[in-house]
């Protein structure tokens, strides 16, 4: 019951008085080193507080594309100290390089595609940085990006409601290893 008690864990801190502090900090971590998403606080606490979702979308977009900048920095200037060994602790060294390709093949618009594949996005952010792409370009790509899954989500919360969050909690299980294994399949897929 792996992904059942990370949910209550979530939920319970979607709760706590500072919880939207914590949402910052999950969002600004998971872009540049944590693997956590942020949408797995995010949801709950929308489906807590729907009257502050567009607040919490808009909270949670601008701590990860700051976020996102760190990890630009990080690859631009600490590549070799920091941005490496988070690349091998994640074992992502294939795909870290795999998002290079896509940055030849797309440009800055792989930014903006970035925030919903299931790549994570703290490798598109260091990879940006190692190619020095223009520091504007990638905040704008990442603000539409990022911004335009943060708030698709706490839309679909909202309009979800109470029947949405029971069949998560329900089939919570089920939908994490489901991820786990379609993660798998694309990372094998890009390999």
């Amino acid at each position: 019951m792996i992904f059942a008690g990370l949910y209550r864990w979530m939920a319970r801190a979607s709760r706590h008085r500072h919880a939207e502090g914590y949402l910052a900090a999950l969002s600004f971590a998971e872009s540049s080193f944590f693997p956590l998403p942020p949408d797995l606080m995010l949801a709950p606490m929308v489906l807590l507080r729907r009257s502050r979702a567009w607040r919490l979308a808009l909270v949670t977009t601008l701590s990860s594309v700051a976020g996102g900048v760190a990890g630009y920095f990080i690859g631009r200037f600490f590549f070799f100290e920091l941005g490496a060994p988070l690349v091998k602790f994640y074992g992502a060294g294939e795909v870290f390089a795999r998002t290079q390709e896509w940055f030849g093949e797309y440009g800055v618009f792989i930014v903006l595609v970035a925030g919903f594949t299931p790549v994570p996005y703290k490798l598109f952010t260091l990879t940006s940085g190692v190619l020095s792409l223009s520091l504007p370009l990638f905040i704008a790509a990442s603000l539409a990006g990022r911004g335009a899954r943060f708030y698709l989500v706490s839309a679909l919360i909202v309009w979800g409601g109470e029947g949405l969050a029971a069949a998560v909690e329900k089939h919570i299980e089920k939908i994490g290893w489901t991820v786990v294994a379609l993660l798998a399949l694309f990372f094998w897929w890009t390999t």
